[in-house]
């Protein structure tokens, strides 16, 4: 069976893949059918042969989680489009601060909606 996975390069903590073709039998480092592209995932760039790739999964090949990933987070032109968006992380004290400053603003709104009304009736009541 014929898969598409990731062989790495780069050095100690650095890594970087290359995305190739290769029999499922063989190493990791053998040497590939085909390369289709590469992958740094430090920096997110990305250079894929995409339809090479969606041809290749059309004959049987089968590729890997991270590359099936890769793949339909790809761009027509090969590049990653996939963004993380990034969570800012509260404490549970600023956590508790948020809350009840929005608790606040919405009994304010409650109170400001029910004072017109109040008015209104006050008026009507008066004028009658």
């Amino acid at each position: 069976m014929v898969k598409i996975r990731l062989r790495r390069l780069g050095y100690k903590k650095n890594p970087v893949f290359r995305i190739v073709v290769l029999n499922s039998t063989t190493k990791r480092e053998a040497a590939p059918i085909q390369q289709l592209g590469f992958y740094n995932p430090k920096t997110k760039e990305m250079k894929l042969d995409k339809q090479s790739a969606l041809d290749w999964i059309k004959k049987g090949a089968q590729p890997t989680q991270t590359v099936k990933f890769l793949i339909d987070n790809c761009k027509e032109d090969g590049t990653l489009n996939y963004v993380k968006k990034e969570t800012e992380k509260l404490s549970k004290k600023a956590q508790a601060k948020l809350q009840a400053e929005k608790e606040a603003a919405e009994a304010k709104a409650a109170e400001a909606a029910e004072t017109p009304a109040a008015e209104e009736t006050a008026t009507e009541e008066a004028s009658a």
